[in-house]
């Protein structure tokens, strides 16, 4: 997809209660570009030949560790990730290119976040998935978030709605190398958000499921809050989750005041 106007598809939103209360989910999500893979957990094949763009699950899992692979057509194994599925969570095991051309391919483990949100808000989680230098998240003409490198991600409680958002290069105020997209948001809802391509070859595009959240009860919330990135006068805070055998959680959020601007 080349930069300019386009819209962003997503699949149909799952609900949490989907899972049994002792389980957790997972969800595979194929952001390589080029690549048709095979996907396996705990030895067991779920599908072959999966193209980019596809997001597989959820699939409801025993808490502890268990192991996604990666296959190429001929069988030989390409990736491989150990991940700790904790009870009543919810993550996507994300494989995508790094921000180098030509790298070895990348799986990260990207937490749902599920806490409850407020009356007529929505949130979203953008990812940096692409084979492309840090970028700035402008939503809306505006720029959040700053410096998301390959691998990061930065998450926020908008209002519900429809919104346009473009991916640039950092400091950059040029041509957006993605978007603007249109982006609907449903109250209620986490949207996960995953860039991927290269803008050299025209690929770029976002890859992106739903969730449906539950309502906190209070009034219209005064904060958003920040995962990997902050605002844009705000510095990285860490990386994301790496596919590990370890526990399956966020990155440690601060809480920003929210711009008038997106009140």
């Amino acid at each position: 997809m080349a930069a300019g106007a386009a819209a962003l598809t997503l699949v149909a939103p799952s609900s949490g209660s989907s899972a049994a209360p002792a389980s957790g989910e997972l969800q595979v999500v194929q952001a390589a570009p080029g690549l048709a893979v095979g996907i396996a957990i705990d030895g067991r094949r779920m599908r072959d030949r999966v193209g980019v763009g596809s997001v597989l699950g959820p699939y409801s899992l025993a808490p502890g560790a268990h192991e996604v692979r990666f296959y190429a057509p001929s069988g030989r194994v390409l990736e491989r990730a150990s991940v700790r599925v904790r009870k009543g969570l919810s993550s996507d095991v994300v494989l995508h290119r790094p921000a180098a051309p030509g790298g070895k391919n990348i799986v990260n483990v990207y937490t749902t976040p599920r806490s409850k949100i407020g009356p007529g808000k929505a949130r979203v989680l953008i990812a940096h998935t692409a084979t492309v230098a840090p970028a700035d998240v402008r939503v809306d003409g505006k720029t959040v978030f700053t410096n998301i490198a390959n691998g990061e991600y930065a998450t926020a409680d908008v209002p519900a709605g429809s919104h346009k958002v473009a991916l640039l290069p950092t400091g950059q105020k040029g041509k957006p190398i993605l978007g603007p997209i249109d982006v609907s948001l449903k109250p209620s809802t986490v949207t996960m958000v995953y860039a991927v391509g290269t803008p050299t070859n025209g690929s770029m595009r976002v890859i992106a499921h739903v969730a449906t959240l539950a309502p906190d009860g209070t009034v219209r919330p005064s904060t958003i809050k920040t995962g990997e990135a902050g605002l844009a006068s705000g510095p990285v805070a860490g990386f994301g989750t790496p596919a590990s055998v370890g526990d399956v959680v966020a990155a440690p959020r601060g809480s920003l005041v929210l711009p008038d601007w997106w009140r």
